[in-house]
């Protein structure tokens, strides 16, 4: 395999009919989801939803009711600040509808002690075997660990997070040095804003390139294209391939702008 994971695509036209194409996606949220895992990516299939392809989401929770950013921790609200948002759910765990796509954001909820997280985990170990790919950003990741289904399988999740976060999986092969992983029908990213770079991949990855570079110039995000390009890695000393140098690629303009991967921020993972 080449050192340089580099996101490739097929270029031919997709079309918008095929049934092959996932239609029915599900976001799971929690008290103290992190609103950027969640926003961040419905925002891109919002895009793909509305003018590309015809899909459906499902915002699932325990209940009904509104849940909120707003931590379910004191520690993860130190400063007793009352700045949060809440959306609805449209379906519960028992009520979901069948999906296509499983998607699992993390944030400081994913700590709450106790067993108040049973019931989401469960319907995570239950739903994997029947979707046709798991997504998890961020410390989502340590909840789909816990739930087992990433046993055996590579991941990454946050940095900042790393220590706590791969403690809730130890049969999982975590990758400290990644933006996001694919490990066959299973998309891991990195913290927060890398949930961006996963749904961009795994778009152009579904559903083309050309569905994929028409929402990065819609939302004129400057995007990662290596999976393996991960400063945060280093920044939070998780690893770093020392003694490898980095690369500095060259590329051609193709209208979208050159990326981080032009200012030779690679390493290696030989």
């Amino acid at each position: 395999m080449d050192e340089y994971r580099m996101t490739t695509y097929s270029t031919s036209t997709t079309s918008q009919t095929k049934t092959d194409h996932p239609t029915s996606y599900g976001m799971i949220i929690f008290p103290g989801f992190q609103a950027l895992d969640v926003f961040g990516v419905l925002d891109v299939l919002n895009l793909l939803s509305a003018f590309q392809f015809k899909l459906s989401l499902s915002l699932i929770a325990a209940t009904l009711d509104p849940v909120s950013t707003a931590s379910p921790i004191e520690s993860g609200n130190p400063m007793g600040s009352n700045f949060h948002q809440s959306i609805l759910p449209t379906h519960t765990f028992k009520t979901a509808p069948p999906l296509d796509v499983l998607i699992v954001p993390g944030g400081v909820g994913t700590r709450v002690p106790g067993n108040s997280l049973d019931e989401l985990r469960l319907f995570i170990k239950k739903r994997y075997p029947t979707v046709k790919y798991l997504i998890t950003i961020c410390t989502g990741a340590a909840l789909a660990a816990q739930a087992g289904v990433l046993d055996g399988k590579k991941a990454t999740t946050n940095k900042s997070a790393w220590k706590w976060a791969i403690a809730q999986g130890p049969k999982v092969n975590w990758v400290p040095v990644a933006r996001w992983t694919v490990d066959g029908n299973v998309w891991t990213s990195s913290g927060v804003s890398a949930g961006i770079d996963a749904i961009l991949a795994f778009v152009g990855t579904v559903y083309g390139r050309p569905a994929v570079d028409t929402i990065v110039s819609q939302i004129e995000y400057d995007r990662h294209w290596d999976s393996t390009c991960d400063p945060w890695a280093m920044y939070h000393g998780v690893g770093c391939n020392i003694g490898k140098p980095n690369r500095k690629v060259e590329e051609k303009d193709n209208g979208y702008g050159y990326g981080m991967q032009s200012l030779g921020w690679w390493t290696s993972t030989k």
